[in-house]
């Protein structure tokens, strides 16, 4: 649900899920055959799971993090994994690459710099996003929603970004 400011954007699970859906409908109706998906840690790892599954694809994983500061709501510097972790021996072929949203665009930028400058066994590169903010820099392959007015996105996984483990004994009573 979009708040009337248009500045921030709030995602249900079951939205979530459906979003991932469609993106996954959107991948497969391009006809694009791929063979590994590498998803960004954090935000790309549940659409880059669900997809693996979807798509019956070995799942690879590339760290990132620059959103750390305010409880992740503040952007710093972009720190990125030197090694990618797969379980086929070193990435190639043709790779979909997973995040949750390209909101400035830096972040796939890089990452996309990267992987074409120093993983030459990877043939074909492409990206798959949920959601594009309107001033991004990065354009993906794939996206299910375009956001104009750049609101923050608030993910339904988000309350674990503050939750420890002492207020979760306290829940459930441990």
């Amino acid at each position: 649900m979009l708040t009337e400011d248009g500045k921030h954007l709030y995602v249900s699970d079951d939205e979530y899920h459906n979003l991932i859906e469609k993106l996954a409908i959107k991948i497969h109706q391009s006809g694009w055959e791929f063979d590994t998906i590498l998803c960004l840690a954090r935000g790309g790892m549940r659409p880059g799971d669900i997809l693996s599954r979807i798509f019956d694809k070995p799942l690879a994983i590339m760290s990132t993090s620059s959103y750390r500061a305010e409880a992740g709501t503040l952007q710093g510097k972009l720190d990125i994994a030197r090694y990618i972790t797969t379980p086929k021996g070193e990435i190639a072929g043709k790779v979909l690459l997973v995040d949750d949203l390209a909101d400035s665009g830096v972040t796939l930028n890089a990452v996309i710099h990267q992987l074409r400058n120093n993983y030459q066994p990877i043939s074909e590169l492409r990206s798959a996003v949920i959601w594009t903010k309107g001033a991004s820099s990065f354009q993906p392959d794939y996206s299910v929603e375009l956001l104009p007015t750049n609101p923050w996105i608030h993910q339904p996984f988000e309350s674990y970004d503050t939750l420890t483990p002492v207020q979760l004994m306290d829940k459930w009573k441990f």
